[in-house]
């Protein structure tokens, strides 16, 4: 009986491998070795045509030293911090109102929920019809005539509103469900010992809700730091590189300049930069996070 229990035993950790088996061989395939690759390619100077030569740390040097890079890694950062404060606090404020029951919360949360699930070229393309300087839709609303996307002073700050659009349904969504989760007892005890909604919010709502509203600016910043679709369809990083965020210029790098050394370098610049992002988050998470040990 003994034996054939560890026969059965063995089979079921034998079927079990045999199922994984496909996944893990696709991800060591897809993403172990390519990752491997690609860091390898880094220290190297390369354009797809002549043979690959050892340069070492020279690529990360160039970079780091080129000015452009630094306003191409400022623009990734106010990009980046902006999407992340915008796209939590509005999705925070309307999953709070749609908690209260208001009359046709469903509609609204769908409507809201759109734009999340409409793929971002369509996104893309609509939002540069609207921030058209001649026939747009917000100047024929405005009666102004801003050049959104073709001015320096307006591109970014234009490409961030569209990115806190999509983000708003995704977020308050996820509010939502944290906001179901609260007891809502407590919520009808600060009401009955007459604290305002102001002081219940921030007192009971946001400390509670705190696990996921940090999930939220963690996510929502990881996400922002890798923005791509979006600046290669509206602006191609311009004008005057005021739009260039670094994994748009990893595209340039790889497939315009076909200077594979740099862009990987870039990559792996970016990787760092996300790592201690979220490294520095998970540290801050006991002070941000309501009962966390």
């Amino acid at each position: 009986m003994k034996n054939f229990q560890l026969d059965l035993e063995k089979k079921d950790k034998l079927t079990a491998f045999i199922f994984i088996l496909p996944a893990v061989i696709g991800t060591f395939i897809f993403i172990i070795i390519p990752v491997i690759f690609s860091f390898s390619l880094s220290f190297f100077d390369w354009d797809l045509l002549s043979p690959a030569k050892f340069v070492g740390i020279e690529n990360y040097k160039t970079i780091l030293t080129d000015s452009t890079f630094i306003q191409i890694l400022t623009n990734t950062f106010v990009y980046a911090i902006s999407t992340s404060i915008f796209a939590v606090i509005i999705p925070l404020i309307l999953a709070c109102i749609l908690n209260s029951k208001i009359r046709g919360s469903n509609l609204y949360k769908t409507a809201y929920f759109l734009p999340f699930i409409t793929p971002m070229i369509v996104i893309a393309i609509v939002w540069q019809w609207i921030f058209d300087p001649n026939i747009g839709f917000l100047n024929q609303i405005l009666h102004l005539h801003i050049n959104w996307l073709y001015d320096t002073r307006y591109a970014m700050p234009a490409l961030i509103a569209v990115s806190v659009w999509k983000l708003i349904g995704y977020n308050m969504i996820i509010f939502l469900s944290g906001l179901s989760a609260i007891n809502q007892e407590l919520l009808e005890a600060a009401k009955i010992d007459g604290a305002s909604e102001i002081s219940t919010f921030k007192n009971i709502t946001v400390p509670l809700l705190s696990p996921t509203i940090f999930f939220v600016i963690v996510i929502t910043s990881i996400t922002s730091f890798q923005v791509f679709d979006l600046i290669y369809i509206m602006t191609q990083g311009g004008p005057d590189n005021s739009t260039m965020v670094l994994v748009y210029s990893i595209y340039k790098y790889a497939f315009q300049y076909f200077d594979i050394g740099k862009a990987s370098a870039i990559a792996y610049i970016l990787f760092a930069i996300i790592f201690l992002l979220v490294l520095f988050q998970w540290k801050l998470r006991k002070k941000m996070v309501y009962n966390e040990h």
